[in-house]
């Protein structure tokens, strides 16, 4: 059995005043976060996760609600935790040299520091499979703004399959890609249709019945969503919220 906990669901702006994009997925072989907004830091402590606890940093795309809180996490992990294993952080192609940029423009620059700990890069292009950390992945692209390097993920734990569309407006690949998996978390930025590159609630609802997933849970709520939550037709994440699998 797998849990899955929800750090952050809203979306770049924090609607509702819920954190940024970060989800927590325990497995059988460790524990893996799916993005890591800026506000990731703030929401473990909240939620009591420790940062030792995290295995992999698996990044779907390169905006700051899904990546900006890697810096900070790294400093905290040396300097507060004394890390000594690993971490590994996954994503799209330049992953390294993304984050190594974010750290420096944030005046927290990863070279030249005695890191007590290996931090390892790793490149998983869409249309790959990868062992990723405590997970076998599968790697799509997405249709969000390309400049991002937008990708969505299948992550296999063991025995639970989760899928994850990262950012994305709707694209007709998307119900095979996610078909099967026992839970598929899908953004939801809007109620109505309004932009191509994020999906929104009259989309899904209209190709509710393409999908063939156990479960699925709608994020990166934006303002009118985030109003609507917990009384739509699909069911919305919160912050906090635990889902085992």
């Amino acid at each position: 059995m797998s849990e899955v906990l929800f750090i952050g669901t809203s979306d770049a702006f924090g609607a509702g005043g819920r954190r940024q994009s970060a989800v927590l997925v325990r497995g059988q072989r460790g524990s893996m976060l799916l993005d890591c907004g800026a506000t990731t830091g703030t929401g473990m402590h909240e939620l009591g996760i420790e940062r030792n606890e995290i295995d992999t940093i698996l990044v779907s795309h390169f905006h700051g609600d899904h990546f900006g809180g890697i810096p900070l996490l790294l400093l905290a992990a040396l300097y507060q935790d004394g890390r000594k294993h690993p971490l590994r952080i996954a994503g799209p192609p330049d992953i390294e040299s993304r984050v190594r940029a974010l750290a420096r423009a944030m005046g927290h620059a990863i070279e030249d520091r005695d890191w007590t700990f290996p931090i390892v890069f790793q490149e998983v292009p869409a249309g790959s499979a990868h062992e990723v950390g405590p997970a076998r992945i599968q790697s799509f692209a997405t249709r969000h703004q390309v400049e991002a390097h937008p990708q969505g993920y299948r992550v296999e734990t063991g025995g639970e399959t989760i899928a994850y569309s990262g950012d994305t407006g709707w694209f007709p690949e998307l119900p095979r890609i996610s078909a099967g998996a026992d839970l598929f978390i899908c953004e939801c930025t809007l109620h109505g249709q309004r932009l191509d590159f994020h999906l929104d609630l009259e989309t899904i609802e209209r190709h509710r019945a393409d999908f063939d997933t156990g479960r699925i849970l709608l994020t990166h709520l934006g303002e009118e969503m985030s109003q609507r939550r917990g009384e739509c037709s699909i069911e919305t994440a919160d912050d906090g919220l635990v889902v085992k699998i």
